[in-house]
């Protein structure tokens, strides 16, 4: 498989060097040149395979022949090391609980995938790589745990100063050896563009060698079609008419599900539930795509204003707008819309969400409302407790932390405060 440049100025490549780079070198996110539905003897034998045989088999088009097959079933294998399970609430809702891996956050799959593949592509290179990544949440505590004591690779993790939860931060400041944690004194599109801008630049380039470890990287944004297809295969005997709503915030993970539905998984459509970080929501009303600064809310790892995958979304689509809108619905919620919907869970459905997932929630309930024939399954992207001060005082009641997030909890935090891109450039140098 090859890949091209969305910005269509820079020469295709293949699997590994899209890994390896992340970006193009005319700043354009990669994207597969073919995508080949699977096979209707896949489909028809789907109920009996395992979700590891399901995933590698959707995800081998995408790397092949780069990762020989025995490789690639290891890798995903080792990916997939814990589970995925839908939680019924009514006739209608259903919530998919990506958070069962080791940082509990749905971006542990994508992670642990491409520092595999990395680690894959670079055990017989002399030279050193160095991972760089902008958090606005959960992403830097996936990237930090699935890239620890990899060999050959340097990690360095950038996130916003005051806006991930103290869970978050331990979680990508404290474990040490070849992951490293930069404070940023602003927003996560200040990080993202830090990020953007170092990787087009000579000085660093023609000195180390640079990738990334955000959505934008087609080793962390494809495996999240995973999870689409692990949930159609507990629901579909029962619901025939299903309907995923995303939390959304650089659009990895919504995109990656649509990946699922143009491989052939029966999906009927797409709900992009946003927080008053808003783009695409207005975007489908207006037709005028105007990224703007973000804002900060509760669901702090939404809180994206110029979201990166969104140009893969009309990729797929081939950038027809009235195609995109049949398969895409968007909604945006308030930080107390997001609180009311967390208490109404915990209340009529015993169910303990994290904001994200509460705005999955209300993307299901808004779309419900005008397609009721619908059975609306919202992803719960990361364990409530990584947001306990938003969770504990609206639902009331004490949480206990998991084994995973008490394990980092009593670790120092060691990070280094930038303010610039000259002194990201700078610590990247030394």
């Amino acid at each position: 498989m090859n890949y091209y440049s969305l910005n269509k100025q820079a020469p295709n490549t293949t699997f590994k060097n899209a890994v390896i780079k992340g970006l193009a070198p005319d700043k354009g996110l990669y994207f597969p040149e073919t995508i080949t539905p699977l096979p209707q003897s896949f489909w028809d034998n789907f109920d009996h395979l395992s979700y590891s045989e399901i995933a590698f088999e959707a995800i081998k088009q995408f790397v092949s022949p780069e990762i020989p097959e025995p490789v690639l079933k290891t890798i995903v294998e080792e990916t997939l090391s814990f589970d995925f399970p839908v939680v019924t609430l009514s006739e209608k809702i259903s919530t998919l609980e990506l958070f069962h891996g080791p940082t509990m956050a749905f971006k542990d799959v994508g992670a642990r995938f491409m520092a595999r593949c990395l680690g894959y592509f670079n055990k017989e290179n002399p030279h050193e790589v160095t991972v760089l990544v902008a958090t606005s949440g959960d992403t830097g505590g996936a990237v930090a745990n699935g890239f620890l004591g990899v060999k050959g690779v340097n990690v360095v993790i950038l996130y916003p100063s005051g806006k991930v939860s103290d869970i978050q931060e331990k979680q990508l400041t404290t474990l040490g050896q070849n992951i490293k944690a930069l404070e940023v004194q602003g927003t996560f599109d200040d990080c993202q563009a830090m990020v953007k801008t170092a990787f087009l630049d000579e000085t660093l380039t023609s000195n180390m060698q640079l990738t990334s470890a955000n959505s934008i990287n087609v080793a962390r944004w494809l495996p999240q079609l995973f999870y689409f297809m692990f949930a159609y295969k507990q629901l579909h005997k029962k619901h025939q008419n299903i309907v995923f709503s995303v939390p959304s915030g650089n659009f990895g993970n919504i995109c990656a599900g649509m990946m699922a539905q143009q491989l052939g998984l029966p999906i009927t459509h797409f709900v992009a539930s946003n927080n008053d970080n808003n783009v695409v929501t207005r975007y489908l009303i207006s037709q005028l795509y105007q990224p703007r600064p973000s804002v900060q809310t509760i669901s702090n790892a939404m809180d994206v204003g110029a979201p990166s995958n969104f140009i893969r979304i009309q990729e797929i689509y081939k950038n027809q707008f009235e195609t995109l809108k049949e398969n895409l619905s968007s909604y945006s919620f308030s930080d107390e819309e997001t609180k009311t919907a967390l208490k109404e869970l915990y209340t009529e459905y015993n169910y303990v969400a994290d904001p994200h997932g509460a705005v999955g929630y209300l993307g299901c309930k808004a779309f419900l409302k005008e397609n009721p024939e619908a059975h609306c399954v919202f992803l719960e992207t990361a364990h409530p407790t990584k947001f306990l001060d938003v969770v504990e005082e609206v639902i009331k009641e004490k949480q206990s932390l998991p084994e995973q997030i008490q394990s980092v909890m009593g670790k120092d935090k060691v990070a280094v405060e930038i303010s610039t891109y000259e002194d990201l450039k700078a610590f990247l140098l030394n």
